[in-house]
């Protein structure tokens, strides 16, 4: 039976557990605003919505 070959280092796994193992677990839940939901720039004046 031949040899089991046998795993590499991944370096960006092994940057992350280092990260993990210094820094703690990161938090579990990060809530990002969605830019497509974006306030109006410019909101019309009172004289722009009476002209129309």
């Amino acid at each position: 039976m031949a040899k089991k070959k046998r795993d590499r280092i991944k370096v960006h796994k092994e940057a992350r557990r280092l990260a993990r193992r210094g820094l703690g677990m990161p938090p579990t839940e990060r809530t990002i605003p969605d830019k497509r939901r974006k306030p109006v720039k410019h909101k019309k004046t009172i004289a722009e919505i009476d002209a129309e």
